[in-house]
């Protein structure tokens, strides 16, 4: 699978070079856009990829998500870079909250490089989750992970079965939730 070798290689580059990936900077060109890259989305196309895409909301002006990713000239995915270092908490979501409600977006990614985690609108359209549907782990992740990542290519993007998923998953979880009560 080419997409499990992709991201064997950057999970080599991270244990390589983690201690010198302090910056957002360091972190997108090092890990995120080779992350996305193995996803099939074309980086140096700036019509499939846009960097510093400003997402107006609202009062705020000039607001800018690190990434907003067309899949036939459609904004679907909104991505937002984070440093290597930074732990990703519900803070930095709240960037993402905003720019998703002033687009067409319908999946969040939030990463700092290590981590992806994968946000979309199940419970209410145009609003995104609380609670990523799916996250995954370059430091630590198995096939069953590298086969969810795949629906996020761009080959096979397919935003109806991804927010379907989603709403699968947030239902699975707390339905385990609540048998482990």
């Amino acid at each position: 699978m080419e997409l499990e070798a992709s991201m064997v290689d950057l999970q080599s580059k991270l244990r390589q070079h983690r201690e010198i990936l302090a910056t957002e900077e360091a972190a997108k060109t090092t890990l995120v856009l080779p992350f996305l890259r193995a996803l099939g989305y074309d980086i140096f196309n700036p019509s499939e990829v846009k960097a510093e895409f400003t997402c107006d909301v609202g009062t705020k002006k000039g607001e800018k998500v690190d990434y907003a990713l067309c899949v036939n000239d459609e904004i679907t995915i909104l991505v937002e870079c984070k440093p290597v270092t930074s732990e990703l908490s519900i803070k930095h979501a709240s960037q993402l909250f905003r720019y998703f409600t002033a687009t067409t977006a319908r999946v969040a990614l939030l990463t700092n490089g290590v981590v992806y985690q994968f946000f979309t609108d199940s419970e209410r359209t145009n609003m995104m989750d609380e609670k990523p549907f799916f996250t995954f782990n370059l430091e630590n992740f198995r096939k069953a992970d590298v086969k969810h990542l795949a629906t996020f290519q761009r080959a096979d993007f397919d935003l109806d079965r991804i927010v379907n998923q989603a709403g699968a998953m947030k239902l699975q979880t707390q339905i385990t939730a609540e048998l482990r009560k």
